[in-house]
């Protein structure tokens, strides 16, 4: 035997043990990238797959989709941990939530054509009842000069502040029960749209309907306000929002008017099963994420604008009121 035969064969494997186990220390470092591979196929799955997840126990289904577009800060953790494990099995996993997360929101992100040309400016607000300021409210609305203003959560004692404040610039109102709508053109056919669950037997009354004569042509405005739902240890609570939802798109399934624009806190997210009702019937925006709850620190876009012959450009935010919601504007253009 060679002399450097001997030295190598008395030279003990480089192997390095951890203390807890005796597994090899390379052979842990596969074992993490192949645990965040299978994270972000995971994700993936969620994202691409989200309707297959089931709705029974806890509205489950529901609630991942409230918080969806929230999973690109999953995407980024993972992202940092494999760089930081240098898994490369990882970062070509990685691949897969990235085109899932870009095909559902990516256009979110992107730009809307400029300048854009509205036919309609719409601005919806959760006023809340709790409000310190409804005229600084009413002011703020007022000035970013929308044609429509859809208000929620207005209690008798705010209620005159709001009417004497937007009276200057909006001849044209209408009220039912807490929600109500401000207009630049005339109201006709004010009527009260009962979306009421079943399980409420105190007086409620949150949604209306009227036609508004604008100079392109007669339009069905609808204003909401659904059930509230929670978060709760066993999942989602909101079996009233759905079924007041429901009663939602019946009434928008029988109205024969050509263009229909709905105004409300949906109390839900338009990729949320529990809206299905109303989005398989109207058109939301493409452009803006406008995360509008709460407004301390915005987590979901719960007020909605939608459209059904007419298109929502970009959503977008405006400064906060006294109120715990954010306002969101949006562009309408009449197909």
């Amino acid at each position: 035997m060679s002399e450097r035969s001997a030295v190598k064969a008395a030279t003990p494997p480089r192997v390095r043990w951890c203390s807890a186990g005796g597994h090899v220390q390379g052979w842990s470092s596969r074992t993490r990238g192949r645990v965040l591979a299978a994270l972000a196929v995971l994700t993936a799955v969620l994202l691409a797959f989200h309707r297959l997840v089931p709705n029974a126990p806890g509205h489950l289904g529901s609630l991942l989709e409230s918080f969806l577009p929230w999973s690109g800060l999953v995407i980024v953790v993972l992202l940092g941990l494999a760089l930081l494990r240098r898994s490369a099995l990882a970062l070509v996993a990685l691949l897969l939530p990235v085109a899932a997360w870009t095909y559902l929101f990516g256009g979110l992100l992107l730009p809307g054509a400029e300048p854009e040309a509205h036919d309609l400016v719409v601005v919806q607000h959760n006023v809340s009842d709790e409000n310190t300021d409804p005229a600084g409210t009413a002011r703020a609305l007022a000035d970013a000069e929308p044609d429509l203003i859809a208000l929620e959560e207005l209690v008798p004692a705010a209620l005159p502040v709001y009417e004497t404040t937007l009276a200057p610039r909006y001849r044209y109102h209408a009220v039912m029960g807490t929600v109500g709508l401000w207009s630049k053109h005339p109201l006709t056919d004010v009527q009260k749209v009962d979306i009421k669950p079943a399980g409420i037997t105190e007086p409620w009354s949150r949604g209306l309907r009227a036609v508004v004569d604008t100079p392109h042509r007669e339009i069905a405005v609808y204003v909401v306000h659904l059930p509230s739902v929670r978060v709760q240890v066993s999942g989602l609570a909101s079996s009233w929002r759905d079924e007041s939802g429901g009663l939602l798109g019946k009434a928008l399934a029988a109205d024969t008017s050509h263009t229909v624009i709905l105004l409300g806190d949906l109390n839900g997210t338009v990729d949320d099963r529990g809206l299905a009702p109303l989005t398989s019937q109207l058109n939301v925006s493409a452009r803006g994420f406008a995360f509008s709850y709460p407004a301390a620190f915005p987590l979901a876009r719960i007020d909605q604008i939608m459209a059904r012959s007419a298109t929502v450009g970009r959503m977008r935010t405006l400064a906060p009121t006294a109120s715990d919601h954010l306002p969101v504007i949006a562009g309408i253009t009449l197909g």
